[in-house]
């Protein structure tokens, strides 16, 4: 699916990257290593190598991989680009001062779970986690997404979900979005940045 998503020439995001990563700037540092989770096309991946971070990202779809190879090379950065499928990804491979999450809402409730375990066993003691998705909301708004509540994530699930890590910012909030065709209008948006226990 996410292969022919990615077909057309240009990018279904844009090659600007998540306004989320933007507010979660001041909580970055140049050199820290980072794993940018289904990355798409790479807009997010080639930003935080902008900012000097070590970045390796992951997506399932060739042709979304061949874009970001592209969007690094025109930006003069290098990222680490891998093929590999979220559900089988080995997320204990390696760990990570940084991992970002971005609008992966593709995944329903039971690998939601596995995939919040992973992030958190892909993170070093003192990561960072950037994870930014819709509220349920979001399903009635129709800019983006796929329509699916159960999707969707709330505050009271991510601080569950997150026990013990220290929150710097944990917000629900409505915002016009302006990402490509893939997400554009007004969107009910979840920010989560919060560092795991050391």
């Amino acid at each position: 699916m996410w292969n022919d998503r990615f077909a057309d020439e240009g990018y279904l995001f844009g090659k600007e990257p998540s306004a989320f990563l933007l507010r979660a700037r001041p909580w970055l540092r140049r050199g820290q290593s980072a794993l940018s989770v289904a990355d798409g096309e790479g807009r997010n991946s080639v930003w935080l190598a902008q900012q000097g971070l070590r970045v390796t990202a992951m997506d399932s779809a060739p042709n979304a991989i061949t874009k970001a190879r592209a969007l690094a090379a025109e930006r003069g950065v290098a990222v680490d680009f891998r093929l590999g499928d979220i559900t089988t990804w080995d997320w204990g491979a390696a760990q990570y001062d940084v991992v970002v999450a971005i609008f992966i809402q593709f995944a329903g409730p039971a690998l939601r779970e596995r995939i919040f375990d992973g992030l958190n066993r892909a993170l070093k003691p003192g990561g960072l986690l950037l994870l930014h998705g819709y509220a349920p909301r979001q399903v009635g708004y129709g800019t983006g997404g796929p329509p699916r509540r159960e999707n969707m994530y709330t505050t009271d699930m991510l601080r569950r979900a997150f026990g013990g890590y220290e929150f710097h910012r944990l917000a629900d909030f409505d915002a016009e979005v302006s990402e490509g065709q893939g997400h554009s209008g007004l969107s009910a948006l979840i920010d989560l940045i919060a560092t795991k226990p050391a």
